[in-house]
């Protein structure tokens, strides 16, 4: 049964990332990146690391793509704004790294590394892993710094992006 949920769970989040780059809509690209989301929380939540999965849902899905899905409504960009479409060297290249992922993967099954690995009998895991007590621990002593460049990287960008929505031409903000 666990399998079951996993290869189901697994095919979901591949092929809805996918998807996220294959649409030409913004909008549809962040609502299926929310179905690769909730997709990887279900992954989580079989790695006995249920914190880990409701961050995917609340922190992830819910605000940081509310946050992704209002920025690409406030920008409201077309193709007109930037400029010709530029797709000689794209597709040879996606081909090129798709065969080296495929390759990649083989290789992961050839060498065994997939098969009978349990993170719960890993050593550098404890009895707390994935609970809101371990990760505290770590985000607030191991990981601090991390941690507040993030923060500041994340205010810089929304920052950045209201200032380039207010330049835009076509509209009569100023700063």
């Amino acid at each position: 049964m666990e399998l079951a949920v996993f290869l189901i769970a697994g095919f979901i989040a591949l092929s809805s990332a996918i998807l996220v780059f294959t649409q030409k809509s913004p909008v549809a690209s962040v609502v299926f990146l929310i179905v690769t989301l909730a997709a990887q929380a279900v992954l989580f939540l079989l790695l006995s690391a249920p914190f880990f999965a409701a961050l995917r849902i609340i922190v992830y899905a819910g605000a940081i793509m509310v946050l992704f899905l209002f920025v690409v409504m406030l920008l409201n960009l077309g193709r007109d704004e930037f400029g010709p479409e530029k797709r000689k060297f794209i597709r040879p290249l996606a081909v090129i790294f798709a065969l080296v992922l495929v390759l990649e993967v083989l290789a992961i099954f050839k060498t065994g590394l997939v098969e009978g690995a349990r993170l719960t009998n890993h050593p550098d895991f404890a009895g707390d892993f994935g609970t809101v007590a371990g990760v505290g621990l770590l985000l607030f002593t191991r990981y601090l710094y991390p941690f507040e460049i993030t923060s500041i990287l994340l205010l810089a960008a929304l920052v950045g992006t209201v200032i380039l929505a207010k330049k835009l031409p076509g509209r009569k903000g100023e700063l």
